[in-house]
């Protein structure tokens, strides 16, 4: 049995629509399932979403405060006034800048931007730099993707002599800045057709209404920002990135040549994936760790040299900040399993002085995949007395509303029911984990607590194909509110498998259901060679691909998540040396079982837990557990007893005999018959000194000699005086089976032989048998 990461919840699409949509649309059945499991029904509504063009954009002007906000801007040209771009350090605020910047400089603005320290200066607007920017002679500011909380600052900035126009898309308070213009596709609610837009969205609307024309030439700035912001994937922000991803394979400017080239992705193949997992992250990382204005720069830059230096100072933050990340995360992992109450908490909290405030979301996220718990990770600053970090929570659980309770302990924090960032009083923390623990089990039920993965679709073999791959790109891009596809295969069989990677901690396997077969790689999940066995019904989920090899395409299954109902029985007999199979173990998870005490004896100073005597400990032997069974029973009916009553889930046969009887085999009567003649031939012989020689002499094993010699004394046809054998006279004649020995070596050769020396097949069909034997 292998229990999956995550609860599974497979999706089974409408047969009769999924027919509609692939005989009206042309689809493969994959990406006709795909539809259907999103809730399409109709090929009207699949076709609007598929092939959508310029109507999904609006009319900028439709954005309240828009024709203010033109007419500002254009007067400030006329005047020659100095404009600031105010921007933030993610790549939302990053690519938001970027377009503004691109606009004011083709209509021949006097403009400069600042970006905001994530350390030194915090989220938004920051009086210091509007002071700064005022000193420098602007008299007019432009946020983007910050702004609609920054009441004060505003009002300091309008104190200063200075106009504000506002543009952003984050959730705006009960209060609003007193700016000059705020444009922002939710205020006033309702009043702009589509309210998801981006940070960079907002500011790609302002440019559209300051040119007079759509600019398709942001709309790869657009697209990167989009994604990378996590705003949901539908109505305009679709059409952006469509079209922005079909720009950027493309593009010749300098920064995209030197990202690619820094992160190793081919132009011609650049996808939502590339922005998510490559470009994102880069454009992030200078933020997270320092100053974001050489992602600007980047952004901005027209010379291919001074592009490739950049991208390498953005791919060498990224490295830094994975390295930070997983520090970070291995030390609070460990802290988390020092600490009973801390583990045990259904909110975990954890704080440490000196981890770097711009990544502990990250690390949240991590920790909440790790645990599936809601998550806050703090920085401690001894100096001020502060903690300061962000927060990630579960389905079930209203981060925002739970930390709302808690106003006299954490006055100062923001967020929404899934992520927040907090500063608060160091001594409050310990507090604030015993109060949210407390909230959280009066509101979290034990399932809400398991971590939960929605499968769209269960496919056949028979379906992945190459061409059905290459289909569903079509239904792309996928991001929030239509994310990427998520697989199963269901009830099929491993063919082959095998770690692969520097450190093994990669599997690469062939997946088969007896008739079709489908090669597979699962990143990070080497583990699952030693917890996987051959003829076991495995259901698999994960992504589909092409793996393309010297011109020759051949479709692909990514497994993330593997579960079994099936009991499993893993091979280790043969292997002598102990640290060999002992590595194949989940330790942890396993009981060892011994039937004999030699075999605790010759064991217990190998194995790394105690090991259980069947007879003396058998309470203590889980049911449905992991066993490891060391040797082999006295007698059959003892671990068919086991079986039925315990029923392993996993079981590693190992059957340790020291001396096998199996190869040497059972003498013959012919042999029996020689050896008795012998006896009498040569009367008085010594066991010790004449056995040797006899078995070097006539080719037979001296441990056969020894057998034999005992059946015949066990039925008196010998006598044993000091070594010495002799024939007795006149025994009473009975069969050779009678004999004790005799019967005990039998019974051994056929135990060795249903157990020890049986093919795989063989033995897992009667462990299973005797599993479910209910007639013993």
């Amino acid at each position: 049995m292998i229990q999956s990461k995550k609860k599974w919840h497979i999706q089974k699409p409408d047969d009769q629509i999924v027919q509609t949509l692939t005989t009206g649309l042309g689809l493969s059945t994959m990406a006709a399932k795909i539809l259907a499991a999103r809730g399409f029904t109709s090929i009207e509504q699949a076709t609007s979403w598929l092939h959508m063009d310029e109507q999904a954009i609006h009319d900028p002007f439709l954005m309240n405060g828009m024709d203010e906000a033109v007419f500002r801007i254009e007067q400030a040209l006329d005047e020659g006034e100095k404009i600031l771009v105010y921007g933030d350090y993610d790549a939302d605020g990053v690519t938001s800048t970027k377009v503004l910047l691109d606009v004011l400089y083709d209509l021949g603005a006097d403009v400069i931007f600042k970006i905001p320290n994530r350390f030194t200066h915090g989220y938004g607007p920051h009086i210091d730099l509007f002071q700064e920017a005022y000193d420098e002679g602007v008299r007019l500011i432009i946020t983007v993707d910050n702004g609609i909380s920054a009441v004060d600052q505003v009002r300091y900035a309008k104190d200063l002599g200075m106009d504000v126009i506002i543009t952003d898309h984050h959730e705006p308070g009960d209060v609003l800045p007193e700016a000059d213009v705020i444009l922002h596709p939710r205020v006033p609610e309702d009043s702009y057709p589509f309210g998801e837009l981006a940070g960079v969205g907002v500011a790609f609307k302002l440019a559209h209404a300051l040119y007079g024309e759509l600019p398709e030439h942001l709309f790869e700035y657009v697209a990167i920002g989009t994604v990378a912001d996590l705003v949901p994937l539908e109505g305009e922000n679709r059409y952006f990135v469509k079209r922005g991803l079909e720009a950027l394979r493309h593009s010749y400017n300098p920064w995209v040549h030197a990202m690619c080239e820094v992160s190793g992705q081919d132009q011609q193949k650049i996808d939502e994936e590339s922005i998510g997992f490559l470009f994102g992250p880069r454009l992030n990382a200078v933020g997270r760790l320092g100053e974001a204005r050489p992602a600007v720069e980047l952004l901005m830059s027209d010379d291919e040299t001074k592009a490739m230096a950049l991208a390498k100072t953005l791919n060498d933050a990224n490295t830094d900040r994975k390295d930070l990340v997983k520090t970070i995360t291995d030390e609070a992992i460990a802290m988390i399993e020092s600490d009973d109450v801390l583990k045990n908490s259904l909110v975990l909290v954890v704080a440490q002085k000196g981890w770097n405030p711009g990544v502990v979301g990250i690390v949240a996220s991590r920790l909440v995949e790790e645990y599936y718990k809601p998550t806050i990770v703090l920085c401690i600053d001894e100096e001020k007395g502060t903690a300061k970090g962000s927060a990630r929570s579960i389905e079930g659980y209203h981060l925002y509303n739970e930390l709302a309770k808690n106003r006299d302990l954490v006055p100062h924090f923001g967020g929404h029911p899934m992520a927040a960032g907090m500063t608060f009083p160091a001594e409050h923390v310990d507090e604030l984990r015993r109060r949210l623990d407390t909230q959280a089990r009066a509101c979290l039920t034990e399932e809400q607590l398991q971590a939960k993965l929605f499968v769209d679709i269960p496919l056949t073999l028979e379906e992945i194909t190459v061409d059905a791959i290459e289909d569903i790109a079509k239904l792309g891009p996928f991001g929030m509110h239509f994310a990427k596809p998520i697989y199963a295969l269901e009830q099929m069989q491993i063919a082959s498998m095998k770690k692969i990677g520097a450190a093994h901690n990669h599997l690469k396997l062939e997946i088969t259901d007896g008739a079709l077969s489908i090669d597979a790689v699962s990143f990070n999940n080497g583990h699952l060679a030693d917890e996987l066995t051959y003829g076991v019904n495995v259901s698999f989920v994960g992504d589909v691909s092409i793996n393309e090899w010297q011109g020759r395409k051949k479709p692909q299954f990514k497994v993330s998540d593997v579960q079994s109902e099936e009991w499993q029985l893993f091979d280790i007999r043969g292997i002598r040396q102990t640290s060999r199979w002992l590595q194949q173990l989940p330790i942890e998870d396993v009981q060892f079982i011994a039937f004999e005490d030699v075999t605790i004896t010759h064991y217990a100073s190998l194995l790394p837990k105690p090991i259980l005597h069947v007879l003396r400990n058998d309470e203590e032997i889980s049911t449905h557990g992991f066993v490891v069974l060391l040797d082999l029973p006295q007698n059959v009916q003892m671990l068919q007893t086991l079986l039925l009553e315990k029923k392993p889930a996993r079981i590693y046969a190992h059957f340790f005999v020291k001396d096998s009887h199996y190869f040497s085999g059972m003498p013959s009567r012919e042999q029996f018959a020689w050896f008795f003649k012998l006896l009498k031939q040569n009367p008085n012989l010594h066991w010790r000194e004449h056995f040797p020689k006899i078995a070097t002499q006539f080719g037979i094993q001296e441990d056969l000699l020894k057998f034999m010699t005992k059946v015949f004394f066990e039925l008196e046809f010998v006598r044993i005086d000091k070594g010495l054998i002799s024939v007795n006279p006149s025994p009473q004649k009975m069969a050779l089976t009678e004999a004790p020995a005799y019967k005990e070596r039998q019974s051994r050769i056929e135990l060795e032989q249903l157990l020890l020396y049986a093919p795989y097949a063989e033995l897992k069909q009667w462990f299973t048998a005797n599993m479910h034997n209910n007639n013993m």
